[in-house]
């Protein structure tokens, strides 16, 4: 069972006792909080990574034959290791 914090109490207080009141553009603003998140899970970050000159060929010719650059599969198989998607035999 989760432990509910402080702050969590203050805001269940809060809007249980009826002092929270909506505003008057709330679906703008759901909008425009959606839009943040969007970009927040979509925000990318160029990283530098050493690699073995003959895995960087083998990954090209691998990427090559489905159509993509490389760095799109390695970005691929990054995300889908990093979501459970993909794993590493032991």
């Amino acid at each position: 069972m989760s432990r509910i914090t402080k702050e969590e109490n203050e805001i269940i207080d809060f809007i249980e006792n009826g002092d929270a009141v909506s505003i008057e553009n709330l679906k703008d603003e759901i909008n425009r909080y959606k839009m943040i998140a969007t970009k927040q899970m979509t925000k990318k970050k160029a990283i530098s990574i050493r690699l073995l000159e003959s895995d960087i060929e083998s990954i090209k010719a691998k990427a090559l034959s489905q159509g993509m650059p490389y760095q799109t599969l390695l970005s691929s198989l990054a995300h889908q290791y990093a979501n459970g998607k993909l794993r590493l035999e032991a």
